[in-house]
């Protein structure tokens, strides 16, 4: 038997060691009460330090970064305590991202504070690691005060639940008989009621000529127990209800204050609308929102189908007027989390879900395309089609994917949307039924005959 042979293989040639692409970068982990911060070895006595949460000690922390000769910072976005950070350091001049955390874990083993920002550190030294998206200073400004504003709603909202209780309680059925009773007749009743009216014929007749229920009904349904603890709750929930009203009325004062503020791209005011505008409702800016967005972003988002102007300009202060930062359309619904998902092993997809996202952004979309059940349009014919071929709620995600390439091609090359109409889809998808239907009859060796049209009774 021949005896194996001993000489070694030659040894496989080592991979070139990873070159480092910022060799002047630190890193932060983000705390509540303190920020540990880490240096490239030899810019200091010590590469790690621990900075308290105050505004001086983040100046020691930013004049600590200058004189070991820092350029870049990285940290993760904890809560809101990186905000102060963030804004300080990129006003003292340094280049500051924030990196999406299920890319930073560390590996198992011992974890704590300073091997976090060690790890950061030397992630972000090779280049491994990519800034999450943050809009310009501008952008910035206008998404803070939009967002107070839908807070203020949501404030709002909780009150109007509390009249419905206190209500209820008395068992006046107001809510039965009106759509709203935030409404002009819901509250005008409601606020006669506060001032004493107890007489439901009386207090029937402030409703508005528009209301469908009759005023028989209206008078029916307020009849009940008028009993002082909760008309004190009522009066409570209103109160509180108008104030939040009056801070909102304020917010949009100064939301239209700062759009007037903004640099533009044209001076022009938008086209009239082709489609007639309903009157906005509660919750609607109470200006002219769409003359505005039209002239910092130089197209009339308002066109989309399911897009009014609160909500066009609820989602420019979310993702900016600068969409070149996402190179294709592709990269923007991926950043939305509106793409199916690749979940594959072994040549097998094991789930398309789409990624779970707070992308605010992506919840603007999501409610726009809600809205489009009862569309004529193209939009709304591909939302029923897509809810009847595999749900609802996952037609409203597939809805909103179509909504984001439209945003995104009307922002990118500043060209206007143009319905095509129910018709024309439905033509369309018949066009690509019939065309997938003669391909498979022909591969099978049949010939696709159409039948004869069908004679009209009369």
């Amino acid at each position: 038997m021949p005896r194996r042979s001993t000489s070694k293989l030659p040894a496989a040639p080592s991979p070139a060691p990873l070159p480092p692409l910022n060799l002047n970068a630190a890193a932060i982990d983000i705390g509540a009460t303190s920020h540990f911060v880490a240096v490239p070895p030899g810019r200091d006595t010590v590469s790690v330090r621990e900075f308290a949460t105050f505004t001086a000690d983040l100046h020691h922390l930013a004049d600590w970064l200058a004189a070991c000769g820092i350029d870049t910072v990285v940290m993760e976005s904890t809560s809101v305590y990186w905000i102060p950070v963030f804004e300080l350091l990129e006003q003292r001049g340094f280049t500051v991202l924030l990196a999406d955390a299920r890319k930073v874990k560390n590996v198992s083993g011992r974890k704590s504070d300073v091997l976090d920002c060690q790890w950061l550190q030397q992630l972000h030294t090779y280049g491994l690691l990519q800034g999450a998206f943050r809009p310009a200073d501008e952008i910035v400004i206008l998404r803070s005060y939009l967002r107070q504003r839908a807070m203020l709603i949501r404030g709002a909202s909780t009150h109007i639940q509390h009249m419905q209780k206190a209500l209820q309680q008395m068992n006046l059925l107001l809510q039965n008989v009106v759509t709203d009773i935030t409404g002009l007749t819901g509250m005008t009743i409601i606020r006669a009621i506060l001032a004493g009216e107890r007489d439901p014929q009386v207090l029937a007749q402030h409703r508005d000529p528009r209301c469908k229920s009759s005023m028989a009904m209206i008078a029916k349904s307020l009849e009940g127990n008028y009993r002082e603890e909760h008309l004190f709750s009522l009066a409570q929930a209103v109160a509180l209800y108008d104030t939040y009203h009056a801070q909102l009325a304020a917010c949009d004062t100064r939301i239209e204050q700062y759009l007037a503020s903004l640099e533009r791209v044209t001076e022009e005011t938008p086209p009239p609308p082709v489609k007639p505008r309903q009157a906005p409702k509660h919750n609607q800016p109470r200006f002219d929102a769409r003359t505005y967005l039209y002239r910092i972003t130089g197209v009339d988002l308002t066109t989309i189908d399911g897009i009014e102007a609160g909500s066009a300009l609820a989602l420019i202060a979310e993702i900016g007027t600068d969409i070149s930062r996402w190179k294709t359309a592709n990269h923007f619904v991926s950043w939305l989390g509106l793409c199916p998902g690749t979940k594959i092993s072994g040549g097998k997809v094991l789930s398309s879900k789409t990624k779970p996202t707070a992308s605010r952004a992506a919840g603007i979309l999501r409610m726009a395309a809600g809205t489009l059940h009862h569309s004529h349009c193209a939009l709304g014919a591909y939302y029923r089609r897509m809810a009847a071929r595999i749900g609802k709620p996952q037609a409203v995600t597939a809805t909103a994917h179509k909504l984001a390439r439209i945003v995104y091609s009307m922002l990118k090359h500043g060209t206007a949307y143009v319905d095509a109409g129910q018709d024309y889809y439905e033509r369309q998808y018949k066009t690509r039924v019939l065309h997938s239907l003669e391909q498979r009859a022909k591969a099978l060796g049949f010939d696709l005959v159409p039948t004869a049209p069908e004679l009209a009774v009369t």
